[in-house]
């Protein structure tokens, strides 16, 4: 599985994205756009060290990430409360195709041009008045049922 960020802004949710992935052997975390990049003390502070452990790449624009991920044969999935996305606890991964999940910025979201390109997209069920939660966090659940069912 493969984990894009699409202008993540916060030092510290990218960090928190990097200590994830290590945590769950993510294959790779793909950085696009605002994201910050290794080497940053504030990656590390959340990291702990995860941003060397963890394979990553910075792409500019999330589209292209996507459209490179395509060409590899990836099934990639917005992570983003759209029309037509699936609720998490109802998708079913399929154990031989390959995954990339995309995470939006912590305002924005999954930006509408990638989401169009993208194969889905699943969403976290929530019952809270703000049907929102932070992207690390979210990313940390959606990333864990990934690895419970793969």
């Amino acid at each position: 599985m493969i984990i894009v960020l699409d202008n993540i802004r916060s030092l510290n949710n990218v960090g928190s994205f990097f200590r994830t992935c290590d945590a769950f052997g993510v294959e790779e975390l793909v950085l696009c756009g605002i994201c910050g990049t290794p080497p940053d003390r504030e990656i590390h502070k959340t990291a702990l060290g995860a941003e060397e452990s963890v394979s990553w790449s910075f792409v500019r624009e999330t589209t292209a990430a996507v459209e490179k991920l395509h060409n590899r044969g990836y099934i990639v999935l917005a992570v983003e409360q759209v029309a037509g996305s699936v609720m998490l606890g109802d998708f079913t991964p399929d154990p031989s195709a390959k995954y990339a999940l995309v995470f939006g910025n912590e305002v924005d979201g999954v930006s509408n041009e990638v989401v169009a390109l993208c194969d889905g997209a699943i969403e976290l069920p929530q019952v809270g008045v703000k049907r929102s939660l932070n992207v690390s966090v979210c990313g940390g659940a959606v990333i864990w049922h990934f690895f419970n069912l793969l």
